[in-house]
């Protein structure tokens, strides 16, 4: 498990799976200063001191009103630079699980304005308002999919 050292700017992301096998992804409203109109996972910024699995599981609780429940799948770190000026931030993604009413998300509606779920035949949509190169979360979703009928 990667530990953030001093001075670093980290962020979690929670690839969430339903029991069809579909995960979850939200879209960044359209006057979010970072990455507008996109969809996204589940997550955020690591605040100062905290570990990446708390930080995870305040994002999850804070952005859905879902609990972790259990890490299925360390799925690595990736380093991104926003469009926000704010630099180059390395993120922890995870497959989890979760507990709480999967047909009710508790969105922040002030951040979000939609949400899916996405199997094998929706990924596509994940691409939407992003540049070539800027994948992250389409690739993401897809290795984790990949991950669970793999495991099956």
């Amino acid at each position: 498990m990667p530990v953030p050292a001093a001075g670093e700017t980290w962020a979690v992301g929670a690839v969430i799976l339903n029991e069809r096998g579909e995960a979850f992804a939200q879209k960044r409203g359209p006057g979010r200063r970072l990455f507008p109109d996109s969809w996204d996972i589940v997550g955020g910024h690591v605040e100062p001191g905290e570990a990446l699995l708390d930080a995870l599981a305040r994002e999850i609780e804070e952005e859905t009103g879902w609990l972790l429940r259990h890490v299925r799948l360390f799925l690595g770190v990736a380093e991104w630079t926003g469009d926000d000026g704010g630099g180059v931030r390395r993120e922890a993604d995870y497959v989890v699980e979760v507990k709480g009413d999967l047909n009710r998300p508790a969105l922040e509606w002030s951040k979000h304005s939609a949400y899916g779920w996405f199997g094998p035949g929706q990924l596509q949509r994940l691409k939407e308002n992003r540049s070539p190169g800027e994948f992250l979360i389409h690739d993401l979703v897809s290795r984790a999919l990949q991950d669970r009928s793999s495991a099956r």
